[in-house]
C-alpha cells in the first residue's frame, strides 16, 4: 500500500465506520497518547527499564501502526499530502546531510 492509498483507506473508512473525524486537537492528543504507548513498549522492551508483566504481550508493531493512523488522520484533515510531503523531506534532509553523518565521529565504528 503507498502512502496517498493509506490516506485514501484511511479517509474511507472514517466517512463510513468512524463517522467523522475528531477535530485536530483530540487527534494531537490522540498521536501523542499513541507515540507514548510506543515509547514505554521501546523504554521496557529495549532499553534500561524492567518490563512489566502486562506489557509482555504488547505489539510494538500494532502500536506503531496506530501512531500512524491518527499521524493520516491529521494529515488528511490539514490537506497534507504525505508522499509530496515525505519527498520533499527526504531531499532536504539528503541535501542538508550529505556528508554530515559521515564525518561524525561518533557514528564511525
Amino acid at each position: 500500500m503507498t502512502i496517498r492509498e493509506a490516506q485514501d483507506t484511511v479517509d474511507e473508512w472514517i466517512k463510513t465506520i468512524g463517522v467523522r473525524y475528531f477535530n485536530e486537537l483530540t487527534n494531537m492528543a490522540m498521536l501523542t497518547e499513541e507515540v507514548g504507548e510506543v515509547a514505554r513498549i521501546i523504554a521496557r522492551r529495549y532499553g534500561e527499564q524492567s518490563e512489566k508483566e502486562s506489557d509482555k504481550n504488547k505489539d510494538l508493531g500494532d502500536e506503531m501502526a496506530d501512531v500512524l493512523w491518527v499521524l493520516i488522520c491529521l494529515a488528511n484533515q490539514t490537506g497534507v499530502d504525505l508522499t509530496e510531503a515525505f519527498a520533499k523531506n527526504m531531499a532536504k534532509k539528503t541535501n542538508r546531510d550529505a556528508t554530515r553523518h559521515l564525518n561524525n565521529e561518533k557514528l564511525k565504528d
